[in-house]
């Protein structure tokens, strides 16, 4: 049986507590201002005008990403690969959800809202401290914010040492992305 509609999700899942859908704010508060400064590495999601779908890792030294006022956030974009897939969407459909991380911490925080990429020198003086000036900035106006619960992080055991894998347990980057060209060549 395949579930099609929400009224079926509801049937089959019930209803979130009151609490749950209190959580939910609009701006940014302490706990989530702490949060984003200690967080180092963020998730941003994106869609482009057909609905595909991009969900692209970024990181920095903890609080790198500025806290304009409570309901705008700006993330730095260093210069990459180049493939410009959440920057592109984010052009043609400018909403955005964000999951943060700290590391040790089971809790995450999601921030959703609509984003625009910003190149004058007002935005990228925001992160003038760093070694390299960003290509652009990701300017993000929060529609909403709130804190999600540990049990994704605890059931996966991401922070437990003992569930670390060892890096020679894959080949280098370079190498899979080589293998993944030769076998799509093959095809």
């Amino acid at each position: 049986m395949k579930l099609t509609s929400e009224a079926a999700l509801r049937d089959h899942y019930g209803h979130p507590h009151d609490m749950v859908r209190q959580k939910v704010l609009s701006a940014l508060e302490v706990h989530s201002r702490q949060f984003l400064s200690l967080s180092p590495f963020m998730v941003m999601s994106t869609s482009n005008e057909e609905g595909q779908l991009d969900s692209s890792p970024r990181g920095g030294e903890p609080g790198f990403v500025k806290i304009l006022d409570d309901t705008t956030l700006l993330i730095p974009d260093a210069k990459g690969n180049n493939r410009l897939d959440s920057l592109r969407n984010i052009v043609l459909n400018p909403s955005v959800g964000c999951l943060f991380l700290v590391p040790g911490i089971h809790e995450t925080l999601r921030i959703n809202g609509k984003a625009e990429i910003r190149i004058d020198d007002a935005s990228l003086a925001h992160f003038a401290h760093l070694k390299q000036t960003p290509m652009s900035v990701i300017c993000v106006h929060i529609e909403e914010v709130f804190l999600h619960c540990a049990r994704s992080l605890t059931t996966a055991g991401l922070w437990d040492p003992a569930a670390q894998v060892e890096r020679s347990v894959l080949p280098p980057l370079g190498k899979m992305i080589r293998d993944q060209i030769e076998a799509k060549s093959a095809v």
